[in-house]
């Protein structure tokens, strides 16, 4: 059995285009044999940013090993995932900021990373393969300005997760091409990255 993570950062519920390809996606996906996926909405969830006294909170639980600690549920979830499914918009050369929210209150020492002397700072995420499903209405395939999709990238590599993914369907607010055949286009893409995934 494989224990998948789908993290639904799709802001726009339902008309959202992103949440369209993922949800193809998690219906290919999840009609496999052994694939078992278990889903994080994060816009139903009470994320906090990392302020005030929920920020000191943190640093006093780390600093006397209680990782057993509620707060850090999400990194023990994160953690503990064998495959890693996220989808978001692109939003203002990035992704909605709940997303950041979520990742840092994920990336804590001793769950998803640990450092030491001899090798720095490492990962110890069990996942093997993260997938980032997206929409965007602009052209941003290779593009500088396509900061969310780098930053996905990066923070994989910082958990020790080996492989990068990510599944975009671009252009669909330009008019150069009907929507319906960019999405049609991504939708088959996503299928076939369900059969390998």
């Amino acid at each position: 059995m494989t224990n998948a993570l789908y993290i639904d950062c799709c802001i726009r519920g339902e008309q959202s285009r992103t949440k369209q390809l993922a949800e193809a996606f998690l219906t290919a996906y999840g009609a496999r044999e052994s694939i078992q996926i278990e889903r994080l909405t994060l816009m139903d969830e009470p994320i906090v940013p990392l302020q005030n006294g929920f920020f000191w909170q943190r640093e006093k639980l780390l600093e006397h090993g209680e990782l057993d600690h509620p707060r850090f549920r999400y990194a023990h979830q994160f953690q503990q995932a064998e495959r890693i499914i996220i989808a978001a918009p692109f939003w203002d050369l990035n992704f909605p900021a709940l997303l950041k929210i979520y990742i840092e209150n994920v990336n804590v020492q001793g769950i998803t990373f640990d450092c030491n002397e001899q090798n720095g700072c490492f990962g110890v995420c069990r996942a093997e393969k993260i997938l980032f499903l997206t929409t965007r209405g602009g052209l941003m395939e290779g593009s500088a300005m396509d900061n969310g999709t780098k930053y996905l990238g990066d923070m994989a590599k910082f958990f020790g997760i080996a492989r990068f993914e990510y599944i975009a369907a671009d252009g669909l607010d330009l008019g150069l091409e009907p929507v319906e055949m960019i999405l049609g286009r991504a939708f088959a893409h996503a299928l076939e990255t369900a059969k390998t995934f």
